[in-house]
């Protein structure tokens, strides 16, 4: 048995997909070693050699795995695991036995066997370590009570089985269970064409982990229990705080609580178990393995649990998003806390530096626009992409306009009343608190943002993209400097690019709103994803310009022109062109189709336009499309009322336009047309933060709540009430009391 047994356990060693269990189960190699696949079966418990043999084996492999040569881990950020191919997962008991400690949660152990399973027919060296013997145990056990009590007692109201298996001695438990938990698994793995085996049992199966994963020399070890990862003190106390990340050198700060209710060993020995992989080169996440998915979403990067790593401070790694966070948090308050001068001060001084530093951030621009020439990035981002001395000239004009609006802003006063005599109520402007904003391309909008939560007193997280690197990192130099001057360098900082946007959208705790700027792609799926955190933007930006019958016709060619041609791929360009039909009797259709050809456009036809033409352009594929490029679509409306119901059949709420000399349908189509931006007789470009006067934007809102079109200061607020008296109290005002209601609203 001893002899089948280090077979096992070497056929690990050579490269065989193994799972040791309860306590040992070990998946079949690749196809072509399956016929050669080792399978060691035992009793459990039941020998004393048994014991003596298997306590031999577990010293020989600690032996071994001591003398083993110390190696760095492989893996030092989570963005890396998914390289890991070879495996050692972890199954605590409270992970795979039911509330009532009754037997197993078959569907929760399901789930694990299927992520397994994958990761397995991946390719990757799977080895899992698993409890639950006792619990499968006691339900076999319990079983065999319920059938041997006479009929008396099975009808008795007094649950026997219940107190009689509380006395049930664990060790005899495992062995009933032993055998039971290896057919389930056996079937379990066998309906994804996997082949297990059985080998060594070892009460401590945290440590036992831990020394299987440094001998197979394992690139992850998953230590899965029930509780979401590392705290620093106990869960359930107040203060505690998930680690996401961990060091060595935490080990000082953190506050171990009692042990699992069903399992042998506590957090203290995880983390103990953990560390000591970690010092032999093996990267640890202890995790919640009742999450859905645990495994998988952990080899694709993503924040679960604590991922335990060599690297700490002063490594040159950023800091943990968390606290990056908490920073903008407390960032927030000290700007708060500040006069009006002092914020508007330290936005002027980051408008100067955007011009005195102009060649050191012309050179990092550079860098990012050779690699997306490289790359082969879209121009119309590459156009996003690039700073010029007179863009940085126009983002400084800007910058300056914020710092001028920051003096009325946080803290005015939105209503002032009287409720009672001495009872006096205000509302006051107050920052939201902490935003995260995703942003693609354009490095100027860092500047922008960066100057509104500074004028707005808003802690802020911002998350670019990776093509705009080196321009983001030179621009966030000079906005930590700003800061500075006020003592509130770590109110904005910039979010690592390896930190995946779904683990930022979780941060429901830290975070209080997500402004997305980007493709129509990004904002959609940031809306879709973010369950928790409120999402203020806009995921298309169709924009119409409909051309009246009274409209003034060289008019009309001036604004189509601008509205599409200026900046094809901003948001507010337009994407259709819509015509009144009696238009379509003179030559303003040829004219507008000739002035667009000549500026490089594309033009595709709506399906009405499409029926009165002859020959024409290529039928529209949707009428609901943003271009964000040099390409538009036209089409035929019998009325002002068939083009507001077109706009709001396909329309983004965006921003629309009506070029006509008629104000009443001027009038009728602004009041209709339910868009955050609707203009007569100008251009739709019109739509932007620095040209309506708010300094620059935030991003451009098509909600219907809060803040809706270009989002400056203002959007970025919210209030608080305040209310002094003296001693008021409610009861002071009910029937008989000697106080009365008052409300009178008193001038601000």
């Amino acid at each position: 048995m001893a002899s089948n047994l280090l077979r096992g356990f070497h056929s690990v060693v050579k490269g065989r997909r193994v799972i040791y269990g309860d306590r040992i189960i070990s998946l079949g190699g690749s196809v072509k070693y399956r016929q050669a696949d080792v399978s060691v079966r035992h009793t459990s418990g039941s020998s004393n050699l048994w014991h003596r043999t298997n306590q031999n084996q577990i010293n020989q492999m600690e032996k071994r795995t001591l003398q083993t040569e110390r190696r760095p881990s492989l893996f030092s950020d989570r963005s890396q695991l998914k390289y890991a191919r070879r495996l050692v997962i972890k199954l605590g008991s409270a992970v795979i036995t039911r509330e009532d400690e009754h037997g197993l949660a078959l569907g929760r152990l399901a789930s694990i066997v299927e992520q397994v399973a994958e990761c397995q027919l991946e390719g990757r060296d799977c080895i899992m370590v698993t409890s639950g013997a006792v619990a499968f145990g006691k339900q076999k056990l319990t079983q065999e009570l319920l059938m041997s009590l006479s009929m008396r007692e099975t009808l008795s109201p007094k649950d026997h089985t219940r107190e009689d298996a509380g006395s049930i001695e664990p060790r005899a438990a495992a062995a009933v269970g032993q055998s039971g938990l290896m057919s389930l698994y056996d079937a379990m793995f066998a309906q994804y064409g996997v082949k297990i085996a059985q080998g060594i049992s070892i009460k401590d199966n945290d440590s036992l982990a831990a020394m299987v994963a440094a001998e197979i020399q394992a690139d992850l070890l998953i230590l899965m229990s029930d509780v979401d990862g590392i705290y620093n003190k106990p869960p359930w106390e107040d203060g505690a705080k998930l680690m996401s990340t961990y060091t060595t050198n935490d080990r000082n700060v953190i506050q171990f609580g009692k042990k699992s209710k069903v399992g042998t060993g506590g957090m203290d020995s995880k983390v103990s178990a953990a560390t000591w992989a970690l010092d032999r080169g093996v990267s640890v996440v202890i995790c919640n393995g009742t999450q859905e998915k645990a495994i998988k979403t952990i080899i694709g990067g993503r924040k679960v649990g604590t991922f335990f790593t060599e690297t700490g401070p002063g490594s040159g790694q950023t800091a943990p998003v968390e606290i990056l966070a908490e920073n903008a948090r407390l960032g927030s308050r000290v700007l708060q806390t500040l006069s009006a001068d002092q914020r508007a001060d330290a936005v002027n001084i980051l408008a100067d530096l955007i011009v005195s530093k102009q060649s050191f951030i012309l050179e990092a621009n550079g860098l990012d626009l050779n690699e997306a020439n490289k790359t082969g990035l879209a121009k119309p981002l590459q156009s996003r992409l690039s700073l010029t001395p007179s863009k940085l000239k126009g983002l400084s004009v800007g910058l300056k306009q914020i710092a001028d609006s920051s003096h009325k802003n946080v803290g005015r006063v939105l209503r002032r009343t009287q409720l009672a005599d001495g009872l006096q109520l205000t509302q006051v402007t107050v920052p939201i608190g902490v935003l995260l904003v995703i942003f693609e391309s354009r490095p100027d909008s860092l500047v922008q943002i960066s100057a509104l939560a500074m004028a707005s007193a808003n802690g802020c997280l911002l998350k670019g993209g990776k093509e705009a690197v080196n321009s983001n990192k030179a621009l966030m130099e000079l906005v930590k400097e700003a800061l500075g001057t006020v003592g509130a360098a770590n109110a904005i900082s910039l979010v690592s690019t390896r930190e995946e946007i779904s683990d930022l959208l979780s941060m429901d705790k830290h975070i209080d709103l997500i402004i997305p700027r980007g493709s129509s792609e990004l904002v959609r799926n940031i809306q879709q994803q973010s369950q928790n955190i409120p999402v203020l933007g806009h995921a298309e930006g169709i924009c119409h310009v409909f051309v009246d019958k009274d409209a003034d016709l060289e008019k009309a060619l001036k604004i189509i022109k601008d509205s599409k041609c200026d900046y094809p791929a901003a948001c507010n360009a337009m994407e259709t062109l819509l015509i009144h039909r009696d238009l379509m009797n003179g030559d303003f259709f040829q004219s507008a189709c000739n002035m667009l050809k000549e500026e490089g456009v594309k033009i595709f036809s709506g399906p009405k336009l499409n029926k009165l033409l002859t020959f024409g352009p290529t039928v529209a594929k949707s009428m609901r499309h943003e271009y964000s490029a040099l390409e538009c679509c036209i089409e035929v409306v019998d009325s002002v009322n068939e083009a507001i119901d077109h706009i709001h059949t396909y329309g983004s709420a965006h921003t629309d336009v009506i070029v006509t000399e008629n104000d009443d349908t001027a009038r009728s189509f602004q009041q209709q047309v339910d868009s955050a931006c609707v203009f007569h007789n100008a251009s739709s470009r019109f739509a932007d933060g620095f040209r309506f006067g708010l300094g620059a934007e935030v991003g451009i809102s098509t909600a219907r709540i809060h803040a809706r079109g270009p989002v400056g200061v203002e959007g970025l607020l919210t209030s608080k009430w305040i209310l002094n008296g003296t001693d008021h109290a409610a009861a002071d005002f009910a029937e008989g009391g000697s106080r009365r209601w008052i409300h009178e609203t008193l001038p601000i």
